[in-house]
């Protein structure tokens, strides 16, 4: 073994996808929130519960963040930030999780008075009753009011303990004590005693392509993370930094993990035209989405048999959008590109759990709950990542027809009950089927399209050598084991735990 320490040189230059992986002092340059996001910022320093669903990759890590960065300095509030990524809790239910879950929070509280340089000593039973009381007590101690803000409560292959979380929420909330959680949307268990629209406000992450500050969002982003990628646009193309920045954004249906990686590969090219862009959306649905429904597969649990019926529902909306006009091209063509899709609600019924791993990975995107239909009855409407939408186009290849009618605004088409239905086979699933992701080797972490965060094949082999086989092992592992045990430096440990809770969480 060497006694050489590891130093954070031989750490590649790796695209920061989450916003709690960004250092902290790079933080607030490469994030930029819209008008909207300021409101939702506002509605989670203040007062009361607040329930902020989004899907993979929207933001809502960045959102937590900001607002802890806001609050953490008012005087008259104390504000923790925890990231509930602990392999422990979605492995446990009942009353072991409300334990662990309340200590985490004591622990948190504890951590914070101490970063103030307050001398309470704050201490409760790590039972949701009295640390309740115990947290309403301190608040009258040091006269300041709570603000709790967890993220990475829901596990997409977990539901069982999620009942036992929202239990615990909603014993905690008090006028003194406000509690903030990010969920995922759909794929949340809430329980029977929690009523999510009145023991919390439930706010949507939602970047609606059809709002005027769409394309300036967007046009921020890309400046703040690629600089110069606008600077490339082709002078005789006719293409603007605003179409363009509304075109991606509007292709990746507003994901901005998805937006990074399309702009990751555009900052590799010398121009950028309809051709470049054309490009960017085939890679990303060979190497981003498609490879995303295989790398969430083995953390879906007793979901994981539905990825096949999934890739089916995926292909089939796919095609029933790209088939459903007449090419624009054509002479004397007027008809649009369609790019949603309304989808009647027995069918959203029926295929639900499909739906809600859909647009987990971003293939498509909820737009309206119930919005009527044109053939009858009423359904969800959905937008659909552009990426897979020109799989499906004759020659898969963007012309400025494709462009411009996929910025316009355009009837969405209708899959109904009786007419346009589909059949695809739903399996039964095993109650009992636990993480696969845990049962994996550390081999499974290596850079692939399907973990473009992972380790190096240097990692994998001092960590084999070590005795971490499993991705299990490399869970319940601390930074200061791997730091021990390698004589590695802090930077290399953290993104090894980083490697390893996106692998289980994202």
């Amino acid at each position: 073994m060497t006694n050489n320490i590891i130093d954070d040189d031989n750490i590649d230059n790796e695209l920061v996808l989450a916003a709690e992986d960004c250092p902290k002092d790079s933080f607030a340059k490469y994030h930029y929130f819209s008008a909207h996001e300021q409101s939702i910022i506002t509605r989670l320093k203040a007062h009361g519960p607040v329930l902020l669903r989004g899907g993979r990759g929207s933001g809502k890590s960045a959102l937590f963040i900001e607002t802890y960065n806001r609050i953490i300095n008012v005087e008259h509030i104390l504000a923790i930030y925890k990231s509930l990524r602990n392999i422990s809790l979605i492995r446990s239910e009942g009353k072991q999780y409300e334990e662990l879950l309340c200590r985490i929070i004591i622990d948190s509280v504890k951590e914070r008075l101490n970063e103030l340089g307050l001398s309470y000593d704050f201490h409760s039973d790590a039972e949701a009753a009295s640390l309740q009381k115990s947290l309403v007590y301190l608040c009258s101690v040091i006269n300041r009011r709570i603000v709790i803000l967890l993220d990475d409560v829901a596990h997409i292959g977990r539901e069982q303990p999620l009942e036992e979380f929202f239990d615990i929420f909603r014993t905690l909330s008090s006028d003194y004590v406000s509690l903030k959680a990010t969920i995922y949307p759909g794929v949340t268990n809430f329980g029977k005693r929690f009523d999510v629209y009145n023991d919390a406000t439930v706010i949507d992450i939602i970047r609606d392509e059809r709002s005027q500050s769409f394309g300036e969002f967007f046009i921020e982003v890309i400046k703040r993370r690629y600089s110069k990628l606008l600077t490339k646009i082709t002078p005789r193309s006719g293409l603007t930094e605003a179409n363009i920045a509304s075109f991606l954004g509007r292709s990746v249906v507003g994901n901005m993990r998805a937006l990074i990686k399309a702009c990751s590969f555009l900052a590799d090219k010398e121009k950028l035209g309809l051709t470049e862009l054309g490009e960017c959306l085939i890679y990303l649905a060979e190497n981003y989405y498609w490879p995303l429904l295989d790398e969430v597969a083995p953390k879906l649990g007793k979901f994981k048999p539905l990825i096949k019926p999934c890739k089916n529902l995926a292909s089939e909306i796919f095609k029933r959008v790209s088939s459903s006009k007449e090419d624009p091209n054509e002479e004397g063509s007027t008809a649009l590109y369609k790019d949603s899709v309304i989808i009647h609600r027995d069918l959203v019924q029926k295929y639900l759990k499909l739906l809600e791993i859909l647009e987990y990975t971003g293939f498509i995107s909820r737009r309206e709950v119930s919005r009527a239909m044109k053939s009858g009855g009423r359904g969800t409407r959905y937008s659909v990542n552009l990426c897979n939408l020109i799989e499906e186009l004759k020659g898969a290849r963007l012309t400025q027809a494709i462009f411009d009618n996929w910025l316009e605004k355009n009837d969405p088409v209708e899959i109904w009950t009786r007419t346009s239905s589909f059949e695809i086979e739903i399996p039964e699933l095993n109650e009992k089927e636990e993480l696969e992701i845990l049962t994996l080797g550390i081999e499974k972490l290596e850079k692939s399209n399907a973990y473009p965060y992972g380790l190096t094949d240097k990692m994998i082999t001092k960590l084999q050598e070590a005795g971490y086989t499993k991705i299990l092992d490399l869970s319940e592992a601390s930074e200061e084991d791997l730091r021990k045990i390698f004589k590695i430096g802090p930077k290399i440990a953290e993104r090894i735990k980083n490697t390893v809770e996106q692998a289980i969480w994202m």
